[in-house]
């Protein structure tokens, strides 16, 4: 999908002519109607919703890194991203499109919007704009932010901001002002918007929520960056303008055929690489042990579903796959049909996300509620999301509770391959092995900068990881366990 940008007409007029009469109505008969003098601000948000939802969707970053790490998923072949060998291009791609096709876009539409006074767009805007710089942020580290997005003004080198002080502030900021902005004028096109068909009062729970969740991100570091944690959290909460039901979250939906398919369903149904996905042997053990219903909409049972063989997943890693037991894909489970349909929805927050933070922050006091009322409404979302009946999970508080619900938020972020990474970097739960033949000494915690910012802004970067440790996979952020 092309991006649409500033376009502007260049409309050249002879001095002479503008002393005769032929200049009457000249600009009405000399306008290009195929070269507008200005873009309206919708015209950009479908595409940075797509954007945004391809990069959540893409398989060979999300799917072989972040699902692969948090050992959901396992590949029976080409699995050198399991020993800790991830595609740089896919790497590069996520950087670049976040900033040049989700940012930069969502700048413009904001900008653009305010010129059109729609107060509603605007905040739309900075919601996805702080949606991708915290996906940025918790991918890299610390990134260019306060002299990002100003190619256009000649700024090409832009330093690196820090993540804890500067980064994570600034996505804070942009969350709240675009949660007053919703309150204003305008109205923001249905058939552009792939998130909410207009609906500004889901927006601004979704501004709301993800604001939940990037303070939550940050409650266990101990920093003291964003103020008061608890204190804003319980104000989110009473602010009435959280989730407050699986209608509310946020998901985009995909078309039945290519190329507007859910990525999965291109790549690996039309691509005819679905026997090359497997489920990881962590996730189907724990769903077994827990006599999970969400198991078989996850995966197949070994030899496709009806077989009876029930479920088996590959263990993490192994260098000669092909000469295993699980180098066959028809020894091993394959991801569930559901999560390979073409019009299988890409996940920008889940209610039941947002309800085990909530069941989290109750149990270490910060919010009022019950731990045990938010830990089963997040258990119950997640099933109906799947199509399922819930399940009781008896919850058992304190630090026994906490573990439950960074374990439940690890199955619900199921195919959320960038969340579900994220979320089992801050809490180390569950405690998962090392891959076999692994060439590194622990689970990847962060994505190397791209190669090319080496030449294109190299003082920067190299002040950035001198800054933030080595430009490895293990360093730690900030807000790691």
């Amino acid at each position: 999908m092309k991006k649409l940008r500033y376009l502007l007409a260049l409309l050249i007029v002879s001095p002479f002519a503008l002393l005769t009469s032929c200049d009457k109505d000249f600009e009405e008969v000399n306008t290009n109607p195929n070269d507008p003098l200005s873009v309206p601000a919708e015209l950009l948000l479908a595409g940075t919703i797509r954007s945004t939802g391809d990069r959540i969707q893409d398989y060979f970053l999300a799917g072989e890194a972040g699902s692969c790490w948090v050992q959901h998923f396992g590949k029976p072949v080409y699995n050198e991203n399991e020993l800790y060998i991830p595609r740089q291009t896919p790497i590069s791609n996520l950087w670049t499109v976040l900033y040049s096709s989700v940012a930069k876009d969502a700048d413009v539409m904001q900008k653009l919007a305010a010129e059109e006074g729609n107060s509603k767009l605007q905040g739309v805007a900075l919601v996805l704009k702080a949606n991708a710089f915290h996906m940025l942020t918790d991918a890299f580290g610390n990134i260019p932010m306060s002299e990002a997005l100003k190619g256009d003004e000649g700024l090409i080198t832009p330093v690196f901001d820090d993540s804890e002080t500067q980064v994570y502030p600034a996505i804070i900021a942009m969350l709240d002002e675009a949660n007053s902005l919703l309150n204003g004028n305008g109205e923001i096109n249905a058939g552009q918007d792939l998130l909410y068909g207009g609906d500004w009062t889901r927006w601004k729970k979704y501004a709301n929520s993800l604001k939940f969740k990037v303070l939550m991100r940050a409650s266990t570091s101990g920093t003291t960056a964003l103020g008061n944690i608890p204190s804003q959290l319980q104000a989110l909460v009473n602010s009435g303008n959280l989730f407050t039901s699986n209608y509310d979250e946020a998901k985009m939906a995909y078309l039945s055929a290519a190329p507007n398919a859910n990525p999965y369903f291109e790549g690996l149904i039309d691509g005819g690489r679905d026997t090359e996905w497997c489920m990881g042997e962590e996730l189907v053990n724990f769903m077994l042990n827990t006599s999970d219903p969400r198991l078989p909409v996850y995966a197949q049972e070994v030899g496709g579903n009806g077989s009876g063989n029930g479920y088996v997943g590959k263990p993490a890693g192994i260098q000669d796959i092909g000469n295993s037991f699980y180098g066959d894909s028809n020894n091993v489970s394959l991801i569930g049909e559901k999560y390979l349909e073409a019009e299988q929805p890409a996940y920008f927050m889940s209610y039941a996300q947002l309800m085990l933070y909530m069941a989290e922050a109750a149990e270490n006091g910060w919010i009022g509620g019950s731990a045990a009322d938010y830990f089963n409404t997040a258990i119950a979302a997640s099933c109906s999301a799947n199509g399922v009946s819930a399940f009781t999970i008896p919850y058992q508080g304190g630090a026994a509770g906490l573990q439950q619900i960074h374990e439940q938020m690890w199955v619900a972020l199921y195919m959320q391959g960038h969340e579900a990474w994220a979320e089992w970097r801050r809490t180390g739960v569950p405690n998962l092995p090392l891959a076999i033949d692994a060439v590194l000494p622990s689970i990847p915690t962060r994505f190397n900068y791209p190669t090319s910012l080496q030449s294109t802004n190299g003082a920067n970067l190299s002040a950035a990881v001198a800054a933030q440790g080595p430009d490895n996979l293990t360093t730690k952020l900030w807000w790691n366990n």
